[in-house]
């Protein structure tokens, strides 16, 4: 997407959670719907102006703002096919901007505000955190990082 066009904001239903996560996870506005009232998903989306992403046939049938049926049940094709649907790019700047479990911006934080909110060994090894200000995760570039960034390689993402 270029930078005058606003990023694609999604509301995922209850089949795609982990896709939800994973969007959340590379910085996109990825709301989990975890109701099965069909009604109530669309009219969410109608309200919050977000695009819904369902693989329910029957909800795909029905009058939306806009919905994407997502055709696969493997993530890595989901996450592709919302990919190309949107011309969304994996960006590695954008990686961890979202609080994976609340979809809201997380911040940084001092690191002695978080001393007794991370194990000692993470405390001892990382200088940067940042914590949701919704639920109080705190987030911190681990190793699970390198695995990401991998992920984005084969992706041949920015």
């Amino acid at each position: 997407m270029n930078e005058k066009t606003e990023e694609p904001k999604f509301l995922v239903d209850f089949m795609l959670g982990r896709l939800a996560k994973w969007l959340r996870i590379w910085g996109f506005d990825a709301d989990y719907y975890r109701n099965t009232d069909r009604d109530g998903i669309l009219l969410k989306s109608l309200q919050d102006k977000k695009i819904i992403l369902t693989k329910d046939h029957t909800l795909s049938k029905k009058r939306a703002w806009k919905l994407v049926l997502i055709k696969s049940d493997f993530l890595s094709e989901q996450l592709d096919q919302v990919k190309e649907e949107f011309g969304l790019e994996f960006n590695r700047e954008k990686l961890f901007s979202r609080c994976s479990i609340c979809n809201v911006p997380i911040q940084q934080i001092e690191k002695i505000k978080v001393k007794n909110k991370v194990p000692p060994f993470v405390y001892e090894n990382y200088d940067e955190f940042s914590y949701c200000p919704v639920c109080q995760r705190v987030y911190w570039q681990g190793t699970h990082l390198d695995l990401i960034n991998e992920q984005l390689k084969n992706k041949k993402s920015t």
